[in-house]
């Protein structure tokens, strides 16, 4: 009989999928390994709760792996034989224990398939890269779809998803007559309205804590070590599922886009972060969604499960199709060749922009903020003042949960500061003092004056917002989506503009104490 061939399989910590079905048989011929280790640790300065969470769930599915009886590697981040990377790590086990085949799944991030391919381009033996079986399309779907286009249409690539999966679908019309309800989704908290609290868990964090503190790695935000509150297993997730479907979802369109000083997770699912270590997959979560709807459209309106299916199935498979669609070179874009530092207020929450210092405190806090807080505020203020992209990346990389690369920077390159010059958004997002009020209660008790766009207390946003226009109107003028507001600008009285410009440059020479 011919020699059974020994195969090592490479598990990444945001591929812990069960349901794979590389997991559906016990091989004894067949060995995982799963790292810890300080390269992917280190390459930005993470928030603790999101070493935490990826090494936490990433032991509990090895354990739960091994109770099922697949044989595995698990290298933790101290132990002695870590090399502390892939290549060597990989290279070291392949060679010690006479395997004869590597598998992989296609990773998630450019950054990791450039070291996989790296590394079996240096190992001479059989290597296979298999889906991941998580998401609705594959890596190149988007970019086939969008073939020959100049502008990758969000709106164009949803639709073509509700039909092809069929979702929310009647025959080859969207149910309720139309696609979006996104005109639906814009309210701001009434008062006393009443939120559920956000569903929390209590995992002990305090070995992976002192290990992480031992090894020396820098990190951002705070940590209750002992009752650390994201899921850190497929269980807590679908916990975490049941939880948005029964409770928050009949008011989360309506609400999406608000924002307030005391809920600082509103009626969001909080999924984004166990989607993307993939304990859970897209499907279920629309699926479990969609059969909410349908068994209650008395308290959940189409306008709701709609805005929910459109984050999941539309965003989120079109932000990581323009990833592979656009990278490497996406990452170097700076459209309006910003170039300024990021204010030290960022790392600590100390600013006076009441609006600024909640949501970067809350982020400190929960390692979350949702999209449009991280859109309309950070990213609003980032754009406005002239952030350089690189600084904006590495700080909502390692700030968020649920910051990969394929998914932060085409929402912050592209989305949030336009550096891309139109490839995601069709205009920039910024906004003055007025859209912030109109959507939370952070400009009630500010130290600067909403209404003001220049002298004492004036609201920086406010001169900000006027500036960046009058910067950037050789590039912006010809945007049809925009014209409107240099229209208001060009009627606007010359000595007006130029006392808003002057405390425009007054801000921005004074970044750092605003």
């Amino acid at each position: 009989m011919p020699k059974s061939k020994k195969t090592l399989r490479v598990i990444l910590g945001d591929q812990l999928n069960i349901n794979h079905s590389w997991f559906k048989e016990i091989n004894s011929d067949v060995t995982y390994l799963m790292m810890e280790t300080l390269e992917e640790s280190t390459y930005v300065k993470h928030h603790i709760q999101k070493l935490v969470g990826f090494f936490a769930p990433m032991r509990n599915f090895a354990d739960l792996l091994q109770k099922k009886g697949h044989h595995l590697f698990y290298i933790k981040l101290n132990d002695a034989h870590n090399h502390e990377n892939f290549k060597t790590n990989i290279e070291t086990i392949f060679e010690k224990n006479g395997f004869d085949k590597i598998e992989f799944l296609y990773p998630d991030e450019y950054r990791v398939d450039y070291q996989l391919n790296k590394i079996v381009s240096k190992i001479h033996c059989p290597i296979e890269f298999l889906d991941s079986e998580h998401f609705f399309t594959q890596r190149n779907e988007l970019k086939i779809f969008f073939q020959d286009k100049k502008n990758f249409l969000m709106e164009n690539f949803y639709r073509y998803m509700r039909k092809k999966h069929n979702i929310l679908m009647e025959g080859d019309k969207p149910i309720g007559g139309q696609w979006n309800f996104d005109a639906d989704n814009r309210k701001k908290l009434p008062k006393n309205i009443s939120i559920p609290s956000a569903l929390t868990f209590n995992y002990d964090a305090t070995e992976i804590v002192n290990m992480i503190t031992e090894m020396g790695i820098k990190t951002i935000g705070t940590i209750d070590a002992k009752n650390f509150m994201w899921p850190t297993s497929r269980n807590e997730a679908i916990e975490l599922l049941n939880y948005f479907c029964d409770y928050l979802l009949p008011f989360f369109g309506t609400y999406e886009d608000a924002m307030h000083t005391e809920h600082w997770s509103v009626f969001h699912s909080r999924l984004s972060f166990v989607l993307n270590i993939k304990l859970i997959s897209p499907k279920e979560v629309i699926d479990a969604a969609v059969k909410a709807w349908e068994n209650n459209k008395i308290e959940i309106s189409i306008a709701q499960i709609e805005g929910f299916v459109r984050q999941i199935l539309g965003w989120r498979e079109y932000m990581r199709g323009i990833y592979w669609a656009k990278m490497p070179e996406y990452e170097k874009l700076n459209f309006f060749n910003h170039q300024q530092k990021l204010p030290e207020y960022f790392w600590t929450g100390n600013t006076k922009m009441n609006c600024v210092k909640h949501a970067v405190k809350q982020s400190l806090s929960f390692a979350y903020a949702h999209h449009i807080q991280r859109l309309m505020v950070t990213g609003n203020f980032m754009l406005l003042a002239g952030i350089h992209p690189d600084e904006v990346d590495e700080w909502y990389l390692g700030i968020y949960m649920d910051a990969l690369q394929w998914v932060e920077i085409t929402n912050t390159r592209g989305m949030s500061q336009f550096a891309d010059g139109g490839i995601v958004g069709s205009k920039p997002y910024v906004s003055s003092a007025n859209y912030i009020d109109k959507m939370s209660n952070y400009c009630e008790k500010c130290f600067y004056n909403k209404s003001k766009k220049y002298g004492e207390k004036a609201c920086p946003f406010n001169s900000f917002y006027w500036d960046f226009y009058d910067r950037h109107e050789s590039k912006l003028k010809n945007n049809p989506r925009i014209g409107m507001m240099y229209n208001i600008w060009g009627k606007t009285l010359p000595e007006e503009k130029s006392k808003i410009l002057e405390q425009a440059a007054f801000y921005h020479e004074n970044l750092n104490q605003l």
